[in-house]
């Protein structure tokens, strides 16, 4: 079986790697990443929600199989204790105006694309006391359930995501970090992908890895990475980055007592471009995200980023007022904030795909079939963590020439 290099341990490459590990030694699955620290993006920073059908007609059949494994694996794996997986209720939330009257029904402005949750289907429904004990009501507001009962789910992404490279080191998968991919190597006779040669970053030794395989998943920074290996070709990977800062709180209205009712998304509105996200988690804190940018430069090289102290104050107002105590007084404690990159491309569509030999440049190619290949994972915008545990069962169906668990013909390049 062929060595594949893995370039991003993030959610998406840690998925990768746990489903090859299953099909091929995996003592032969090589995971690179340059972050000095794991995780230090969206995939440690992103608020963990699940959806099972929230999903355009492209990206449907691969989001449904993402939603069955996240919960076969949290069945099989424990994951309520070990990674806060939980079944969750999903609500649109409209605020009263000064007249008491709420702006408009839920459906509305989900409609005119404010934020993710527009492709849900808005149900009007009392909650029958199923309302968010955490969430701030206030007279003449509307709130309403979206989508289906058992459609959506919670999780931390950072404690997934720990866990899987676990499980992956534990099998024999090979993690080099911090390290940088530098170029690849090609035989002399064919031309065709031999090795990826990295850099070890605290110790500046160069190492070639023989592989035949790689899977580009560096998330945000994947564009970058598939130029600086691929010099000589002509293909720009339409993989941009959108910035969004998040905080993380205590309050005292949401309680371990209250976890057994299971969890709650909360999706609002506050004006043009600001569209807040807020779940409760499995632990007693509440995750609220929302404000976003495509301003905000990559850090070089990839790593953690601070957050904006302005976003962050507007955040905390935020928090305030839909979390705050109904006396006025502040009684929520920060527990992390944050500034993440999600990968996002122009179609909103994630692009999992081999890249055809012909936009690797002169000189590169790779072997036929499933003993060969350069293929990336990327550009799952907000929904990387929803989408992470299908990705990477299909990216590595793809690689290892099976068949494929879920419909991804409309997300090639």
């Amino acid at each position: 079986m062929s060595a594949t290099v893995i370039l991003g341990a993030g959610i998406i490459g840690v998925s990768t790697a746990y489903y090859l590990s299953e099909h091929q030694p995996p003592s032969s699955v090589h995971l690179v990443d340059p972050s000095p620290k794991l995780f230090s993006s969206a995939s440690g920073f992103a608020g963990g929600f699940l959806a099972e059908d929230w999903f355009s007609p492209a990206v449907a059949s691969l989001g449904a199989l993402s939603f069955q494994q996240h919960r076969k694996l949290a069945e099989s794996r424990g994951g309520r204790q070990k990674w806060g997986y939980s079944t969750s209720t999903s609500v649109g939330y409209t605020a009263a105006t000064r007249d008491g009257v709420s702006k408009a029904r839920v459906d509305d402005w989900l409609r005119r694309g404010a934020s993710r949750a527009e492709t849900a289907t808005a149900v009007v429904d009392d909650l029958a006391g199923r309302s968010p004990p955490w969430l701030r009501r206030k007279a003449g507001d509307c709130i309403e359930m979206l989508g289906k009962d058992g459609t959506t789910a919670q999780l931390d992404p950072l404690e997934l995501s720990q866990f899987l490279l676990q499980e992956c080191l534990n099998s024999g998968v090979q993690l080099h970090h911090p390290a940088t991919a530098l170029s690849v190597r090609t035989d002399a006779v064919r031309g065709e992908l031999a090795s990826i040669r990295i850099a070890a970053t605290q110790s500046s030794t160069e190492t070639d890895i023989p592989c035949t395989r790689v899977i580009i998943a560096a998330g945000a920074w994947s564009a970058q990475v598939f130029e600086t290996l691929f010099r000589h070709s002509q293909l720009k990977l339409p993989i941009l980055s959108l910035a969004g800062h998040s905080l993380v709180v205590a309050s005292p209205r949401w309680t371990k007592e209250l976890e057994d009712a299971g969890c709650h998304a909360v999706f609002t509105t506050s004006g043009p471009g600001y569209s807040p996200e807020i779940v409760s988690r499995i632990g007693g804190n509440i995750y609220i995200a929302g404000l976003n940018s495509s301003a905000i430069p990559l850090p070089e090289p990839a790593g953690p980023a601070k957050a904006q102290e302005a976003s962050i104050a507007r955040l905390k107002q935020s928090a305030n007022e839909l979390l705050g105590s109904d006396a006025g007084h502040d009684d929520l404690e920060i527990l992390r904030e944050g500034l993440c990159f999600r990968p996002v491309t122009p179609s909103g569509k994630p692009i999992i795909s081999r890249i055809p030999d012909e936009h690797l440049g002169i000189g590169v190619n790779t072997r036929a079939g499933a003993d060969g290949g350069v293929y990336v994972a990327a550009g799952h915008g907000p929904w990387g963590i929803s989408l992470s545990l299908g990705t990477g069962m299909v990216l590595a169906e793809m690689a290892q020439g099976r068949t494929l668990s879920a419909d991804v013909s409309a997300l090639g390049l």
